[in-house]
């Protein structure tokens, strides 16, 4: 791929982050005093670098395993996190959405990162709570060899408040509709991370 059209990619992905934050947070939701501007959080893993390649260990072809994340530069009325972790080159259904390969909710508002290799389950100790295409947990990056890489983006949203929603209630798209839904005028940062993945030819 080359770098001019990798930079295309990118910054069509980054319009589209910034258009999905507009319609997280309408204006009818918002109370009669102003709201604090929305932040821009710092999202990184030491895998690898934004817009990198991510190695086989975090894909399905090798371990499997969620990459350590970190952030920063949340408000201090975080009440909860919200992970998702989709492959904007597979499109789903009629189009309009794509692959679920983690969708992560009520991570505490304490937190600053998480840790290599999630544990699978519906809910963690901490009331974190998790899903994926194929269940409850991390599902690593597995596009063909075949073509060009795609980009797994890993979207992290900071909220004023927890989701009532349960993880084994519905499909993993309905339940990432409901949780989309419900993050609906409570987003106070957002920080987004891209990787590149494509399976070794054979």
């Amino acid at each position: 791929m080359s770098r001019p059209f990798m930079r295309t990619r990118l910054t069509a992905l980054a319009l589209r982050a910034l258009c999905a934050l507009s319609i997280a947070v309408p204006v009818h939701t918002a109370p009669a005093q102003a709201r604090a501007p929305m932040r821009v959080l710092t999202l990184s893993t030491p895998a690898f670098p934004d817009g990198g390649s991510i190695p086989a260990r975090h894909a399905q072809a090798g371990r499997d395993v969620s990459p350590a994340l970190s952030w920063s530069g949340a408000p201090d009325s975080v009440r909860s996190y919200v992970l998702l972790v989709h492959d904007a080159d597979a499109a789903q259904g009629d189009g309009t959405d794509d692959t679920l390969h983690w969708l992560v909710w009520n991570i505490p508002g304490t937190a600053t990162g998480l840790p290599e290799g999630v544990p699978s389950g519906a809910q963690l100790a901490d009331g974190t709570r998790q899903i994926s295409v194929s269940g409850p947990y991390y599902r690593g990056p597995a596009a063909p060899a075949t073509g060009p890489a795609h980009h797994y983006v890993f979207e992290l949203y900071a909220l004023d408040t927890m989701l009532n929603i349960q993880p084994t209630a519905m499909s993993a798209a309905a339940t990432r509709e409901a949780v989309m839904r419900a993050m609906a005028g409570r987003v106070r940062a957002k920080g987004v991370l891209v990787g590149l993945y494509r399976r070794p030819a054979p």
